[in-house]
């Protein structure tokens, strides 16, 4: 079951939060428009900007958006008048007062969201996708993430028919609910045809009761924890080390 369910959306309640945090009541159909709305507009217009995730908040009158970017100096703008710029164009499209926070991801490999983009775009700009994939892979893996898949699906090269490629590095347990899995799906449009780019990112397992909400997850992302099987393969390589140096000093 876990191979085929979105990882995101299979593991809400246990150990991910919701991305749009409110009470709809009798607008929730016209809140939930709005806010796919806003997301939209906001990757469209910070598509430089590395934009993680966007999380919105609502009271009576006031809708809180806190932006997850890894280039944060992108989007305030110099003396943060890009910030202002972006509340005014929000402001006069929705006619409800609006709050902009911005938060750093301090480790952007290890963000499915962001190396699924950085993939896209490197393909887009004519670069062979293995390359661009086995690097983002190295990256994720050097950076201390547990596992990492990447899967693209289309007219790879040129080619007539489109085919399906993937690879993968370390333990990426889907159906393992407290396994800590980012996903995200990013598309590249080629002059071929667009390439379909998916990218599932294991950050290690998540153990006790987790505080599931948005602001919570916010504030703990940074501090991920260390793949295991990074370490232990370590090891194995200096144990064999070892053996071939006495080997070595015994044939002399």
């Amino acid at each position: 079951m876990g191979q085929k369910v979105n990882p995101i959306s299979n593991r809400l309640g246990i150990i991910r939060g919701w991305d749009s945090n409110w009470f709809g009541g009798k607008s929730f159909g016209d809140n939930l428009v709005e806010d796919k709305n806003i997301r939209t507009y906001l990757n469209k217009r910070l598509e430089k900007a590395s934009v993680s995730r966007i999380v919105i908040e609502r009271t009576l009158k006031l809708i809180t958006i806190t932006i997850c970017t890894a280039r944060p100096g992108i989007v305030i703008g110099k003396g943060g008048q890009d910030v202002d710029k972006l509340k005014e164009e929000l402001k006069k499209l929705y006619k409800k007062d609006i709050q902009i926070n911005i938060f750093e991801v301090k480790k952007p490999e290890l963000d499915a969201n962001i190396v699924g983009n950085n993939i896209a775009r490197q393909v887009e700009g004519k670069i062979a996708y293995r390359r661009a994939i086995k690097m983002a892979i190295a990256n994720a893996m050097r950076m201390g993430a547990e596992g990492i898949k990447v899967q693209i699906c289309g007219r790879l090269n040129g080619a007539e028919m489109a085919r399906k490629e993937m690879f993968k590095e370390g333990r990426t347990p889907l159906h393992t609910f407290r396994a800590d899995i980012d996903y995200a799906l990013a598309v590249a449009h080629t002059k071929v045809g667009a390439l379909g780019i998916k990218v599932w990112i294991c950050n290690g397992e998540v153990y006790g009761k987790k505080d599931l909400s948005p602001n919570a997850g916010i504030a703990n992302a940074s501090a991920q924890p260390q793949g295991q099987g990074r370490q232990s393969r370590g090891d194995r390589g200096n144990r064999r080390g070892g053996r071939r140096g006495d080997r070595k000093e015994s044939k002399n």
